[in-house]
């Protein structure tokens, strides 16, 4: 319990990229936390979300655990940003002592929400990905696309990638990180090039629900491991039948969506269940896909870890 006089602590986005956290670690915190929900132990609210207009895309998280801890998280994705010079998703996390409500710290929520984001999709990777994958398309080029090469180069004995997306400065940022870490990257000018050539898949396009799809899953490879950060936005519909097993982050949270990602019927089951409950998916015969929002237990789960790990 925090001392009611105790300033709380600030944590920026460049505070909590020094502390040097791996993406396997913030996995490793979000697969405790998916057993302490399982257990009853972490208690979780579905995530909100408002379309104030303009194509923004306001959203909140809160999520109380045993372990003495509140966290809430509030970000907008403000697609207009980048001309100003500005990141497109902003906001900030409250880490408070479940106990008393004192505030305990207040972090930056842009490290938090690339990270636990990609270490969500490691979580899933583990159990669906084949362990040897040597290759990840990106559909997509911005801040998650970092993020989950990071996470991905942690976890798979990744060769190259493949890239398209719409913004060249975005395009060369990605293939200069990947070229430091020693990977081929190579640029596609076709989206089916990108995802036919793949083991594993990351799209991350901008959250615009007019954008008309354009990624078909019937490219893919049969063993190949697509992770969806975008709503499946840019899916064409009709072409997710060719995934045999779909994964999505809360299935309670995806019910009560106002819109839906894919049929609730297409659902194989979530993270709560594949990591608690231990759910057999395994299957190579067909793709397997990781679609998802975004859950309060992730914010939770790589706040906390950092709180700690700042405490140190």
């Amino acid at each position: 319990m925090m001392h009611p006089n105790k300033k709380p602590v600030y944590l920026s986005d460049k505070d909590l990229k020094e502390l040097n956290i791996r993406p396997s670690e913030v996995a490793n915190a979000i697969e405790s936390a998916l057993i302490a929900k399982a257990n009853g132990k972490l208690h979780t609210a579905p995530k909100s979300a408002i379309l104030p207009g303009d194509g923004r895309y306001a959203m909140s998280t809160l999520a109380v655990g045993d372990d003495g801890f509140i966290v809430t998280k509030q970000v907008t994705v403000c697609p207009k940003n980048p001309e100003n010079g500005l990141p497109a998703i902003n906001g900030a996390i409250m880490v408070l002592d479940a106990q008393t409500g004192i505030l305990q710290a207040i972090l930056d929520a842009n490290w938090i929400t690339a990270v636990r984001t990609a270490a969500l999709s490691a979580v899933a990777g583990r159990r669906l990905a084949v362990s040897n994958a040597q290759s990840v398309a990106f559909v997509g080029a911005g801040v998650q696309a970092h993020s989950h090469l990071a996470a991905y180069a942690e976890l798979f004995p990744l060769k190259s990638i493949y890239v398209f997306g719409r913004s060249k400065a975005n395009i060369e940022k990605l293939c200069k990180n990947a070229s430091k870490m020693g990977l081929e990257a190579k640029i596609c000018t076709d989206a089916k090039d990108a995802l036919s050539n793949a083991d594993l898949v990351v799209t991350s396009t901008t959250l615009d629900f007019s954008t008309k799809p354009f990624l078909d899953a019937r490219w893919l490879k049969p063993n190949a491991f697509a992770t969806i950060t975008d709503a499946c936005i840019p899916w064409i519909p009709k072409s997710m039948k060719a995934f045999q097993t779909i994964i999505v982050d809360d299935r309670k949270q995806e019910f009560e969506s106002d819109k839906p990602m894919l049929p609730y019927d297409r659902i194989t089951c979530d993270l709560t269940e594949l990591v608690a409950k231990n759910v057999d998916v395994v299957s190579h015969e067909k793709p397997a896909a990781f679609a998802f929002r975004g859950i309060s237990l992730g914010d939770y789960a790589a706040a906390v870890l950092a709180v700690q790990r700042a405490r140190k």
